[in-house]
């Protein structure tokens, strides 16, 4: 409880006006900025930063994904950079000499 009541303390609560076109400002230095609104009961709110993901890359956030990566990171470690076959592989995508 000791924490709470330093953040408290640290942010106090300020009072703000609901517009007569419903907005409300929360200051510049959140411009721009996605925020969450939860209403807990009537007339209580609890607003929160959120980052959103786009739908197409969620698949990056997903423990599988994660999982892959560090295996792909693991095997780059101990498989450095080299040329070997580079001109193969250039080839067969079609940006080498045939």
């Amino acid at each position: 409880m000791v924490a709470a009541a330093h953040l408290a303390a640290a942010h106090p609560a300020a009072l703000k006006l609901v517009g007569s076109n419903g907005q409300i400002s929360l200051g510049k230095q959140y411009a721009g900025r996605h925020v969450l609104v939860e209403e807990r009961e009537p007339g209580v709110w609890v607003i929160r930063t959120a980052t959103v993901i786009p739908d197409n890359e969620r698949w990056l956030h997903e423990p599988s994904a994660a999982a892959d990566l560090q295996a792909a990171m693991a095997w780059s470690v101990s498989h450095g950079p080299a040329d070997a076959g580079l001109q193969d592989t250039l080839t067969r995508l079609g940006h080498g000499e045939p």
